[in-house]
């Protein structure tokens, strides 16, 4: 099978069950929005000082954020929702304990850090766009509440992640000065 169909050379795409939409609909900014987040998972993944534990959570990740792109990609209503609470609860509880691990930040914390902190904070950021994408997407079509904040919390852990990552391999965490 070839990779390339030219079916997308006019600039529209396959939607699942086979209708064609704009690549920049609403639908299809979220939904690879969300694939370009799974590729900056994949990164985080390959970094040898990832702790084995977090690189076990941003794998079931990367099948949750697959599901939640194939549900985007899906303009039928009744399409199986990708995620559920105990998938969000699974994320608290990755939070909870790397913060039981890092001390209290009482200001916003500059990206940076080790390397793999540093690309927590990208992965972070591209979460909250997806977020963002899919909020639109939401207010044309009806979305999951949960795919939102399965999205929400996962922006979180990167940021918890990314502050955990700093403790654990001694790395300096620079905080905001507001008047720099």
């Amino acid at each position: 099978m070839k990779i390339y169909t030219r079916t997308g050379d006019a600039g529209t795409t396959a939607l699942v069950g086979g209708s064609r939409t704009p690549k920049d609909d609403a639908r299809v900014e979220a939904y690879g929005t969300v694939d370009e987040l799974n590729a900056h998972i994949g990164l985080l993944t390959t970094y040898p000082k990832c702790p084995p534990e977090e690189r076990e959570v941003l794998i079931f990740v990367q099948n949750r954020l697959f599901n939640i792109g194939a549900y985007l990609a899906n303009p039928d209503p009744a399409a199986p929702i990708p995620v559920c609470q105990n998938d969000i609860t699974r994320l608290e509880n990755s939070i909870d304990r790397m913060e039981r691990m890092t001390p209290p930040a009482d200001r916003f914390t500059l990206p940076g850090g080790c390397t793999l902190s540093a690309q927590a904070h990208v992965a972070r950021t591209v979460a909250r766009r997806a977020e963002r994408r899919i909020v639109t997407l939401a207010s044309q079509v009806s979305v999951a509440s949960s795919v939102l904040a399965f999205i929400n919390r996962l922006s979180d852990w990167f940021y918890v992640f990314s502050r955990y990552n700093n403790v654990i391999s001694d790395a300096h965490e620079t905080f905001w000065t507001k008047d720099f």
